[in-house]
């Protein structure tokens, strides 16, 4: 499968692949077929729950499941803009709150929050609206919250190479609060620093700028 975000030769080889964690994107496949099979795979799954799947309430549930799961797992295409820092702003840029939701690979249940992404500058700056665009599309995944944590920090890292990168996220997982412990309102924080803010002072700094 293709990736929908490029890296270049030159910033890949700043980082072993094995840290890139590239999205697997269903860009590639043909949508219509994969609709195709993912409805009569919906289809099985009721008949084994022991629902009629030729009620009138579900006959139409497994396009609509179907549907619903490519949508979640297509990541939106965007590409960076990044502009000279001709000012030389050296200070912590800071988005905070970004929302998003994103799907638990261990059982396909959301899990839904907000994300503090941040960097230090170095010789080029990035729209603020493409670091919440990056949080969407690596979202848009089967996921755990600590491999979508460090994904966004590392493509941050890679795109701008800036002096420092911090991202934050907290989120709330349905397959903890809705089944199993039930433990509804628990959320989890995951965090990642690299560079410069790889330090307990800048990390604190950090940490102050997400906090209410």
């Amino acid at each position: 499968m293709t990736q929908a975000l490029e890296f270049t030769e030159e910033s890949a080889e700043r980082m072993p692949s094995a840290q890139l964690h590239p999205v697997a994107t269903l860009h590639a496949v043909d949508t219509e077929d994969t609709q195709a099979k993912a409805e009569i795979a919906v289809t099985e799954l009721l008949r084994a729950l022991g629902r009629d799947v030729d009620s009138e309430n579900l006959v139409g549930t497994p396009r609509r499941v179907a549907a619903a799961f490519i949508e979640l797992l297509t990541p939106v295409e965007f590409s960076p803009t990044t502009f000279p820092n001709d000012e030389g702003y050296n200070e912590l840029v800071l988005v905070r709150d970004i929302p998003f939701h994103s799907l638990c690979e261990h059982h396909l249940l959301p899990f839904r929050g907000i994300a503090h992404v941040g960097y230090l500058p170095g010789d080029r700056l990035i729209g603020l609206s493409k670091l919440a665009r990056a949080v969407e599309y690596f979202a848009r995944d089967l996921q755990v919250q600590e491999r979508l944590t460090r994904q966004v920090a590392d493509w941050l890292d890679v795109t701008l190479t800036p002096r420092g990168v911090g991202v934050v996220i907290e989120a709330e997982h349905l397959c903890m609060s809705m089944r199993g412990v039930q433990s509804a309102g628990a959320r989890t924080t995951t965090s990642a620093f690299l560079g410069d803010l790889n330090d307990t002072d800048q990390q604190r700094r950090f940490r102050m700028g997400t906090a209410d």
